[in-house]
């Protein structure tokens, strides 16, 4: 029986990972990238240009305070917004400055794997907005059909 090493387990299990069975890590990984408070999260810190309805995210990544965090993401609750954060720290989406002022300020910014994400997902959110009005008929039609 041949014997491999760490690094060969390592080569050999990443080469298998497939996220359609349930107990490989990057299933969990889909997971966590896929939840609506991880996009708008890198939507907001991948981009300075303003934020206002209408305006397409493009500008360059920026550091962003965790309070304006708060006020830009409508509906995302103190401890959502932590866990996120906390979650694509952990995963090195997001690095998290503290400096130390009075009160505290703490920011955080996308990695270089976070702006490789952020890429991808820029692409998602850009599409959810062109074509709401699509699925909104889609729906409507749908429902008039069924009920």
């Amino acid at each position: 029986m041949a014997t491999i090493t760490a690094a060969q387990q390592r080569a050999q299990a990443k080469a298998e990972y497939d996220a359609f069975l349930a107990v490989c890590p990057s299933r969990k990984l889909l997971d966590r990238i896929s939840d609506k408070w991880v996009t708008l999260i890198l939507a907001a810190l991948g981009s300075d240009s303003p934020h206002q309805p209408g305006t397409d995210c493009a500008g360059e990544p920026r550091a962003m305070r965790y309070s304006e965090l708060l006020r830009l993401l409508a509906g995302v609750s103190q401890k959502m917004l932590t866990q996120t954060l906390r979650s694509l720290e952990r995963d090195g989406l997001v690095t998290r400055t503290v400096t130390p002022t009075v009160p505290v300020t703490v920011s955080y910014e996308l990695t270089d794997l976070g702006l490789s994400l952020y890429e991808t997902m820029r692409g998602l959110k850009a599409w959810a907005e062109a074509h709401m009005d699509d699925v909104l008929a889609n729906r409507e039609t749908y429902d008039s059909r069924i009920g």
